[in-house]
């Protein structure tokens, strides 16, 4: 009787704060904080990490470093400027943290990001580095003396000293001659490329390492401080027609000349990382350029000295990454990506079988490890957005607090797995959100939420945008179809060369499901997506006539005329083939377009003006042949936006607009059931 006394308050109380929470809404976009990067300090009591925020007054986004103690008992704001930091990096010697920010007036942030140093001991962050071409990333030497720098190669056009004539009023035309001469955000792409240049600290000088018409990227320090591994194209003749970078190495001093570390035909990605003995290096093993698309990096060591990399991730068949070695050299930590989660690993640097150190239903990344074998990462589940923990002992336990706030007052969707059968017998892995006060029995509007990528996977994260979709009455279904990632290198690669099609039979089979199960009402199915999201909304419409409303953002149809206008020219000619060679291939990936007069869905179409990803035709073609045939269409286009939107009003703005659209077509009157 007396616990039954002491239990009925609390369960009570618990039920009164349930009640009093609110759904989630529109104006809670801005209120999520986004944290990442998390950096343990060397001598392991603090972790530094990034928080990225809205304005909504000043419509811009804002990014600032923070660091919390390693006990749980702090967490500290670090920088407040207007303008973004990111990348920091603690000195070795644990007396400075580092970070790049671009700050300072017009002139000033025409340069691009710069080094800047906060001492340990106090005061404001002192400008480190005054390069022309910007700075994109840093590492320290061992010695905390020095910085190993990518600096970018200063773009003439921009110096009005070097500019004669009309030039100095009128904006020379572009002249192009590279093969890859287009890029998303980068805009087109000159001759201008990535280098490194050694820097150092006390007298500020800064001397250039490498040069030449390729990028060099992703520098990593020995342990003794005498050489520099990096990641480069330079191996090839045309680095712009391959994906194929190389690990090379180089003396830290000037007129040093880089070897080649590795000659695989698979691609080397990074950073790469140094065994603490200096004797093996840490990378991750790619593709060949063939299957670039659908890349599954396996962890793999080399000597030192160069040659064939082992790959200790052979028989995971699983992509990993965030790869860093073990304070006593024997082992390297890393995640993994795994049907809906990832976790994190550990196995012996001499192979063998890998150790689970996170578990459950989250994604748990960037591991950062200190001196006595605790790790700092980064954890998120589908109820939180990402904070920073700590993994002690086998034990998890949050260090950041930087969503709390906004949790305790919002009542979420209700995540379910979800798997499904496909027409040809290939079972497929979701997610699926019910509204909070779902109730059994009754029918709701679905939506089939599609990812983009392909190559990549709807996790157990947390996701704004299906949590505001089920927040408004949605059943969200967040489908893995064939080519995403987390269920093993054949599934990922079922897709090459046929797009759009065991994508549609295992979305449609997802959507035939959730009507089997008595969830959704197969007269209010609505879909929608983002990339390769909005490219497959356009490949169903095209395919099937159930759905009543689809939303299209960044996406084609018309595949043979994004040849030379978006950024995957390379892809296009390895995996489909040059198209005056290859006509039938493309017209084959085309098919939503050729086959336009079935569409019946009211679609809305979005993409950003300057995106180079997926260029504003695809979605201005799609637009057009729906108005041509008076199907219900609406196109929206953002100034100045790339692939992904930045601006704060836009990105409301596009999910008000996915929501109008679906509740135009999708919600029952008023006064209906």
């Amino acid at each position: 009787l007396l616990l039954a006394a002491l239990v009925a308050p609390s369960a009570a109380a618990a039920a009164l704060a349930e009640t009093a929470r609110r759904p989630l809404g529109l104006d809670d976009l801005a209120k999520v904080r986004r944290v990442d990067d998390p950096q343990r300090s060397p001598e392991g009591t603090w972790v530094a990490f990034t928080v990225g925020t809205s304005d909504v007054e000043k419509d811009k986004r804002d990014t600032d470093l923070w660091m919390a103690r390693w006990d749980g008992s702090a967490e500290v704001r670090l920088t407040a400027s207007p303008d973004s930091e990111s990348t920091p990096r603690w000195s070795p010697d644990g007396r400075f943290l580092a970070f790049l920010a671009s700050r300072g007036d017009e002139e000033e942030k025409k340069k691009g990001g710069q080094v800047w140093l906060l001492d340990r001991a106090g005061g404001e962050a002192q400008k480190l580095t005054d390069i022309a071409g910007g700075v994109s990333d840093f590492a320290w030497s061992p010695d905390s003396t020095r910085l190993a720098l990518v600096v970018g190669d200063a773009d003439p056009d921009e110096d009005p000293e070097k500019k004669a004539g009309w030039e100095r009023k009128t904006k020379p035309p572009l002249v192009l001659d590279r093969y890859f001469f287009k890029r998303d955000r980068d805009g087109y792409l000159k001759r201008l490329y990535s280098h490194l240049a050694l820097f150092d600290v006390a007298s500020r000088r800064v001397e250039a390492l490498t040069a030449g018409n390729v990028d060099d990227e992703a520098p990593a320090w020995s342990p003794d401080g005498k050489t520099l591994a990096f990641l480069s194209k330079r191996a090839h003749a045309d680095p712009d027609r391959t994906f194929n970078a190389d690990l090379f190495a180089i003396e830290a001093k000037p007129g040093a000349v880089a070897r080649q570390l590795t000659r695989t035909p698979e691609s080397e990605s990074g950073p790469p990382v140094w065994s603490p003995d200096g004797r093996r290096i840490a990378v991750l093993l790619g593709d060949i350029d063939r299957f670039y698309a659908y890349d599954q990096y396996q962890l793999a060591l080399l000597p030192a000295a160069g040659g064939e990399p082992a790959r200790l991730t052979a028989e995971l068949d699983r992509p990993v990454s965030g790869a860093t070695w073990t304070p006593d050299g024997k082992a390297l930590v890393f995640a993994v990506d795994d049907d809906r989660a990832t976790w994190i690993a550990r196995v012996a640097a001499t192979g063998g079988a890998l150790e689970r150190l996170t578990s459950g239903r989250s994604v748990a990344s960037q591991p950062s490890l200190g001196g006595d074998g605790g790790m700092a990462l980064l954890v998120s589940t589908p109820a939180a957005p990402a904070e920073v923990y700590a993994l002690e002992r086998g034990t998890l336990r949050p260090l950041s607090h930087q969503n709390d706030a906004l949790l305790a007052g919002l009542r979420l969707g209700i995540t379910e797995d979800f798997s499904s059968t496909s027409a040809d017998g290939t079972v497929v892995h979701g997610l699926m959100v019910k509204p909070a006060d779902y109730v059994a029995g009754r029918r709701y509007p679905t939506l089939l939420h599609i990812h983009g990528g392909p190559n990549g996977q709807d996790d157990y994260s947390f996701g704004f945008d299906r949590e505001l979709y089920a927040a408004n009455g949605y059943v969200v279904l967040e489908i893995n179809y064939r080519g995403s990632s987390g269920r093993g290198e054949a599934f990922q690669k079922a897709i090459y060369a046929d797009w759009g099609g065991k994508e549609v039979v295992d979305l449609l089979g997802a959507a035939d499901e959730v009507v089997r199960l008595g969830v959704a009402d197969p007269e209010r199915l609505g879909l929608g997506g983002w990339s390769y999201g909005g490219i497959l909304t356009n490949y169903l419409i095209a395919s099937d006539p159930r759905f009543k409303a689809a939303v299209s953002g960044a996406s084609s149809s018309l595949q043979l005329s994004m040849y030379g206008l978006d950024q995957y020219v390379i892809q296009y000619e390895l995996e489909l083939g040059r198209p005056w060679e290859a006509k039938e291939a493309y017209l084959k990936v085309s098919y939503p377009f050729f086959q336009v007069d079935r569409i019946r869905t009211p679609t809305l179409f979005l993409c950003g003006i300057n995106d180079f990803n997926v260029p504003l035709a695809g979605v201005e073609q799609m637009y057009q042949a729906l108005r041509s045939l008076d199907v219900e269409t609406q196109l929206v286009l953002y100034p100045d936006q790339f692939h992904g939107l930045t601006v704060p009003s836009y990105q409301r703005d596009r999910l008000q607009r996915f929501l109008g659209w679906w509740n135009r077509f999708l919600q029952p009157p008023p006064g209906l059931p």
